[in-house]
């Protein structure tokens, strides 16, 4: 009677070697993708373009713009909505690249493997 289980011919360490080389060659790649990721910038606008906000792919601010007529000592909360909602889609920007970066890397697979 044939022994049930096991690997014919030692299969499974040289598939165990190549699934290896292939995690290590994504995790390279995925190292790169992220560097390259947090050299890039995302500039949104808010309020028809008055306040500007850019942030890196790290997610940190490093320019606002404030347009002259959104400056109104009156009105101090439209402004500082105008900043959060343009600061707030830059991230968002941000955080899409980085999710379509890891998609493609992963080929689609999100979190889940298929065993």
């Amino acid at each position: 009677m044939a022994k049930r289980g096991g690997f014919p011919g030692g299969g499974m360490p040289g598939n165990m070697n190549n699934l290896m080389k292939q995690a290590q060659r994504m995790q390279r790649q995925m190292e790169e993708s992220q560097k390259e990721l947090e050299t890039k910038e995302f500039t949104a606008k808010a309020g028809g373009g008055v306040v500007e906000v850019t942030v890196t792919g790290k997610k940190e601010v490093t320019k606002v713009k404030i347009s002259e007529e959104a400056v109104d000592p009156d009105d101090i909360e439209t402004l500082e909505d105008l900043v959060m909602a343009a600061t707030n889609e830059a991230l968002r920007m941000a955080e899409e690249a980085g999710n379509a970066a890891m998609s493609k890397m992963t080929g689609g697979l999100g979190g889940g493997f298929p065993f």
